[in-house]
């Protein structure tokens, strides 16, 4: 539930019910954080698909990803989607519960290589303050190893996870899981 009426997966027709389809084939369900960009079935389908996209990235683990939008969404205070990725990272992702908590405490501490911290680190970086990021900082990636790609996609999500938390507080997404 939320203050928008959504739309439900009994009432879903055409492209809503597809990709309530493909969400439900992935993730078991259709997770009411989905279910809130029903109102405009054009921002569901590129929601869907990002995601997607974002799923298949062979450079960024599905362990980072989640740090990245649990992490993010501390700083928006979305409770919604720091409690979702936390239970990723313990139920998918096999971390314990103190792993989640030291790095939701500092993301310096999180349970990921080196490699992975030093873009969840640029990414939070860049959320907090998309101005303080140098070339230095690229640069320092692209010596570990990303592409310009996989930095932009990292970037790209620390970014969507922030508009995301924005929708999801606005609107009161009730956790439903």
């Amino acid at each position: 539930m939320s203050y928008l009426k959504t739309v439900t997966t009994s009432e879903a027709t055409g492209d809503v019910a597809d990709v309530y389809q493909e969400v439900t084939a992935s993730f078991g369900g259709v997770p009411g954080i989905m279910q809130v960009h029903s109102a405009v079935p054009f921002h569901l389908r590129q929601k869907w698909e990002f995601i997607k996209h974002s799923m298949q990235n062979p450079n960024l683990s599905g362990a980072l990803q989640a740090t990245v939008r649990m992490t993010v969404s501390q700083n928006t205070a979305c409770a919604y989607c720091i409690d979702m990725n936390a239970g990723m990272l313990m139920n998918m992702f096999g971390w314990t519960a103190e792993q989640v908590a030291a790095t939701q405490a500092d993301p310096a501490n999180a349970n990921l290589d080196e490699r992975e911290t030093a873009l969840l680190l640029f990414i939070l970086k860049a959320v907090k303050d998309s101005n303080s990021t140098t070339q230095a900082d690229v640069d320092a990636l692209r010596a570990l190893g990303y592409s310009d790609e996989d930095i932009y996609e990292g970037l790209a999500l620390g970014a969507w996870m922030v508009a995301g938390d924005i929708v999801s507080n606005a609107l009161h997404v009730e956790r439903d899981f």
